[in-house]
């Protein structure tokens, strides 16, 4: 079994890495609409993006006590 620090280092880069690829997605379409690419591969990025977005709040954002699901992979099971 790895040690929580591992695993929370590990989530942390993968977390890091989706914010970098959906900023790079709506960047990608931003260029693209803008040079008259087809317009449904923009759409697509942008809903690509928008769902790694949402990943990513969901894993982050905390809930209405205070706990947010990435905190919770760290902690020791009972």
């Amino acid at each position: 079994m790895k040690p929580a620090s591992a695993i929370a280092m590990a989530t942390s880069t993968v977390l890091s890495i989706l914010v970098l690829a959906a900023i790079a997605l709506l960047v990608g379409a931003f260029i693209l609409w803008r040079k008259g690419g087809a317009s449904r591969q923009v759409t697509l990025m942008v809903i690509l993006a928008l769902v790694a977005i949402a990943n990513i709040a969901i894993w982050t954002v905390p809930d209405a006590d205070g706990n947010a699901p990435i905190g919770q992979l760290a902690a020791p099971r009972p």
